[in-house]
């Protein structure tokens, strides 16, 4: 299992799908499925019946998770670029390919 690139708290850009082109943050990693939730993008509508929990019923608007591969880190001036594992100091830091900054999650 390699290291997870895009970790909880950061900014992303939404690479593919009905969100090209919108950041967020990630709120949930899933690393096993590959997935991530992002705050605001790829929000999904499920009609609830009423219930016990919930009288009223109604929409339900949540994230749903969207894979991995659909986002990429945002640059400190919003765009995407891929993430690299350097060593800095005796430890593994992740750093951006397109600028060489330190990522700090």
């Amino acid at each position: 299992m390699a290291a997870a690139k895009i970790k909880k708290g950061d900014r992303v850009v939404v690479l593919s799908g009905k969100d090209k082109g919108r950041t967020g943050e990630v709120t949930k990693a899933l690393p096993k499925d590959g997935k991530v939730i992002v705050s605001g993008i790829n929000v999904a509508t499920r009609h609830r019946k009423p219930s016990q929990e919930n009288p009223q019923g109604g929409l339900e608007r949540r994230e749903a998770p969207m894979h991995v591969s659909k986002v990429a880190i945002a640059t400190a001036d919003g765009k995407p670029t891929r993430v690299r594992f350097e060593t800095q100091d005796g430890k593994k830091v992740r750093v951006a390919v397109k600028t060489g900054e330190k990522i700090d999650g």
